[in-house]
């Protein structure tokens, strides 16, 4: 997993709040046995037609969400099934920073577990992040995660909090296995001496 320190990047808002993995990233298209290239259908019953050709209106397709990273949305975001998919999807798009007043527990944890950022801050502070974003043009947000900050070119800064082992874990790039492996000379050694060892 790629360690996140710090990032700055463009800013889609999106002015919805109880956004579940369903549309995150709809049912149909959980059959890939892959992590990637789910980015292409997210948001799919919101971002096309019924014959698929792209909404304009929706904000992902506006040309001024072309390469953001950064997504501001509001309260509960991820609820909804637990799927994993959902942030394989919004990963694989190329988001790497989601703001919002709350998200769904599994959501958030799996955000952690898949090289993103999810950053809960109150409600009128994310009022202001609606705001600034329709003020600037090609708003930009930097995320950094050593200091828990988040600050624009405007003279914007907040603080954010995040549990200190999350942290860890995100700075340090470690996914489960990252963390496993962190324990392999003694896991060497375990092995070692119970070789031959039958249950």
């Amino acid at each position: 997993m790629t360690p996140f320190t710090q990032h700055t990047g463009l800013v889609v808002a999106m002015d919805r709040a109880n956004v579940d993995t369903d549309q995150i990233i709809p049912k149909q298209f959980l059959k890939r046995i892959e992590r990637t290239g789910f980015g292409e259908f997210l948001f799919w019953d919101w971002a096309r037609d019924p014959s698929g050709k792209p909404i304009a209106e929706f904000e992902l397709n506006r040309p001024e969400a072309k390469g953001a990273s950064v997504l501001v949305a509001r309260r509960n975001f991820g609820c909804g099934s637990s799927r994993e998919h959902a942030p394989w999807a919004l990963e694989d798009w190329g988001f790497r920073v989601i703001i919002a007043p709350s998200f769904a527990d599994i959501f958030y944890n799996n955000c952690f577990k898949n090289g993103m950022l999810p950053i809960v801050l109150a409600e009128a502070e994310v009022d202001e992040l609606f705001a600034r974003a329709a003020k600037y043009g090609g708003y930009r947000l930097t995320a950094d995660l050593e200091r828990q900050t988040l600050s624009d070119e405007h003279g914007l800064s907040l603080k954010f909090e995040v549990e200190p082992f999350r942290r860890h874990c995100l700075l340090n790039g470690l996914d489960d296995i990252g963390l496993t492996l962190e324990h392999e000379e003694k896991i060497s050694d375990f092995e070692r001496a119970h070789s031959g060892v039958c249950g």
